[in-house]
């Protein structure tokens, strides 16, 4: 896969990605859920708040590197806390 360029942060990157996959496929068939509505008014399942945290955390990371361009890791900062808000108010 030399092709890739791979480098560690990014292997990193999607391993915590698929680690997120496996995990959230496994407390869905270990914990079934019934989906819930939160402030968006749309009924939502673990599934659906993990891609909405994932979507936003990439535009998060985007925004930051445009506005600020520094310090890339206290985004990840924002993205954790946007995350909690996602998984408890959504």
């Amino acid at each position: 896969m030399a092709w890739m360029a791979w480098t560690w942060p990014t292997a990193v990157f999607f391993m915590v990605i698929a680690g997120l996959l496996i995990v959230s496929t496994v407390l869905a068939i270990r914990y079934p859920e019934t989906p819930r509505t939160g402030i968006l008014g749309i009924e939502t399942t673990r599934g659906d708040r993990l891609f909405i945290t994932l979507l936003g955390s990439a535009f998060i990371n985007l925004a930051w590197l445009g506005l600020v361009g520094e310090n890339q890791p206290y985004a990840l900062l924002v993205c954790l806390a946007y995350a909690a808000g996602v998984f408890r108010w959504v």
